[in-house]
């Protein structure tokens, strides 16, 4: 159903580009922005991940350079029945992370140095587990492609006005003003349909697959109060992929309406408490991601029953 609904998309972000080559260039631009959309679906389809990566600055690390992250990751992977994806670290102080690839054989996930410096274990756990949950429900393709083709719009919408056609192809600048902000906006209102349905079905499947909603609705909560504060340079270099990120990079503000492209935080951390408290009636709370499985850090909060602190804390 997923790669129905990736060809609908794909068919959908093609016109909207067609279109927007016609109000720049014509008939002629058009056909240009035909062919270009055509190429670029392709190209996508195998790239798009690896261009998101490079967008944010995001370095490959593996079991040797960063092991707690990948022993933790590997856990998560393995209660989810999926492969071990491919891991990334952003180097940036907002905490907040995303997923990308175009199948769960080809995935990655990425988490900024602010997310692992600054939430405990457990709440990592639970942001990881739910972005593993878009890996599983298939989510990375299409919100990847997403991000790469409305990205392209708006480019193609503001040069527009710089590249337009000549003499009786040149479109009326009244028609290029309102084509640069309308497209984006299109393009944009695509991207928050997609991504707030995802977000609530990957909450709930992240709360299964380290099976305690509870860390998850912990990090929502942390997340979403460090955002509105800590800036993201390379979200505000590239809008369009926004909706990837757990919680969104831009401003840290949460509406529950169409024009935002995460649903909002409160209403996610409640959805989650209601999980958390029907799987204690029913008994279900996993210990399979429990204590004896992730070693706290040495800078983690200090529990009863947890490791003594390093002499840097």
């Amino acid at each position: 159903m997923n790669y129905f609904k990736t060809a609908i998309l794909l068919g959908a972000m093609t016109a909207l580009f067609t279109v927007v080559g016609f109000a720049i260039g014509g008939q002629t631009g058009m056909m240009i922005a035909f062919v270009i959309a055509v190429g670029m679906n392709f190209f996508s389809y195998w790239n798009a991940d690896k261009m998101v990566l490079r967008m944010h600055g995001a370095r490959e690390v593996d079991e040797y350079s960063e092991p707690e992250y990948y022993g933790l990751i590997k856990q998560l992977a393995q209660n989810a029945e999926l492969p071990m994806p491919k891991l990334y670290i952003m180097e940036n102080d907002q905490p907040n992370a995303f997923a990308t690839g175009r199948n769960p054989e080809h995935a990655a996930v990425a988490a900024t140095t602010g997310l692992l410096n600054m939430l405990t274990t457990e709440e990592i756990a639970g942001v990881m587990a739910h972005e593993l949950a878009h890996v599983k429900n298939r989510d990375i393709l299409i919100m990847t492609i997403t991000a790469t083709i409305a990205g392209a719009i708006g480019m193609l919408a503001q040069f527009g006005m710089f590249f337009g056609g000549r003499g009786e192809d040149r479109p009326n600048p009244i028609i290029m003003i309102a084509m640069m902000i309308l497209a984006p906006m299109a393009a944009g209102l695509v991207q928050m349909a997609i991504s707030r349905s995802r977000e609530y079905q990957a909450d709930r499947l992240g709360a299964q697959i380290c099976g305690h909603p509870l860390w998850l609705a912990n990090a929502l909560k942390k997340i979403s109060g460090m955002a509105a504060h800590i800036p993201n340079e390379a979200a505000e270099a590239n809008p369009a992929s926004a909706h990837m990120f757990i919680i969104n990079p831009l401003t840290g503000r949460s509406m529950d309406n169409l024009f935002s492209t995460h649903p909002d935080t409160q209403n996610r951390i409640d959805a989650l408490v209601v999980m958390a408290d029907e799987m204690r009636q029913h008994g279900d709370v996993s210990e399979s991601m429990g204590e004896t499985h992730i070693q706290l850090r040495p800078w983690d909060p200090v529990r009863d029953d947890a490791p003594k602190k390093g002499p840097w804390d």
